[in-house]
């Protein structure tokens, strides 16, 4: 029984902001991985690449992860290219990788299984099905909305999100995604709407806004930390989720968890490639911002 498995294609990435061009692995399953690697949690991935991107896997074995490979003819490719703030992107996919077959799937259990699709047919509804017998299901729904035209990604609906979020215990969406799959512009109105079709704990990040929690009626909101540098978003929301699903796994309420992966996730916009530190410095950011509140306040 594993504390959290996380499911999804490893993904190669080139990633263009204002300071630089930078070739590196990417997608849910690898941000997400790293990002755990110096906590104290029983984890395990399942992802698919090509046989030439084998090399990234064996790494990710050698640091401790435990990883399920299954086959794939090629492995995602994206181009990811950022405005100056950060907030926002433009992507193309340049490859697609093999979708996940249920048979092919390892036998394993774990309290949380975290679903990273980077495109709407990379997990399919039969798979969401048979993980949520065998523990919690976690969707980072923003795959499921991306459809790929002339190499562009599309946003769109995700048209068995009714058929399938009765099986999801936790969502997570950022502001824009949250827009498409709801028609909400508003993030409490979304967030309802999505609690409404069955999920438990729908978490919608709001950039430097912070983000918004919603879970047996009640809405959490989770301040976002000040960053000391702003280098690179992507994989920050993987990050935040790392954090949020660890804490929970620890018996942390809403509002720790979401504190500890939105400071998880300052650390890691800070720099380039996935955050690699110890919860020791995440909790080092969450205390800084009390000091520097208390300090503000008292001034």
């Amino acid at each position: 029984m594993f504390d959290i498995c996380t499911i999804g294609h490893i993904s190669l990435d080139k990633v263009v902001t204002a300071q630089s061009v930078t070739h590196m692995p990417g997608g849910t399953s690898f941000y997400f991985s790293k990002s755990l690697l110096q906590f104290d949690v029983n984890y395990c991935l399942v992802t698919a690449v090509a046989p030439q991107e084998q090399p990234i896997v064996d790494s990710l074995r050698a640091e401790g992860i435990d990883v399920y490979s299954l086959p794939s003819e090629n492995t995602v490719f994206f181009e990811n290219i950022y405005s100056e703030d950060q907030n926002y992107r433009q992507q193309q996919v340049l490859r697609k990788a093999s979708p996940f077959d249920v048979a092919l799937m390892p036998t394993i259990s774990a309290k949380v299984f975290h679903l990273g699709p980077l495109l709407y047919d990379d997990i399919p509804v039969a798979l969401i099905k048979e993980l949520a017998q065998r523990g919690q299901v976690s969707l980072d729904v923003q795959g499921y909305l991306r459809d790929v035209r002339a190499k562009k990604v599309i946003y769109q609906d995700w048209v068995d999100k009714k058929q399938i979020l009765p099986y999801v215990s936790i969502l997570k969406a950022n502001e824009f995604e949250m827009e498409v799959i709801t028609g909400k512009k508003n993030a409490r109105d979304g967030a309802n709407y999505l609690a409404d079709l069955g999920v438990s704990e729908v978490i919608i990040t709001l950039g430097s806004e912070g983000s918004l929690v919603y879970t047996g009626g009640t809405f959490y909101k989770i301040p976002a930390f000040r960053p000391t540098a702003v280098i690179d978003a992507t994989g920050c929301g993987d990050t935040y989720m790392a954090g949020y699903l660890w804490k929970k796994t620890k018996g942390a309420s809403i509002q720790e968890a979401g504190e500890f992966g939105a400071a998880m996730a300052t650390l890691k916009i800070g720099s380039s490639g996935p955050f690699t530190g110890h919860p020791d410095q995440v909790t080092h950011v969450m205390e800084q911002a009390l000091y520097d509140h208390a300090r503000i306040a008292v001034s």
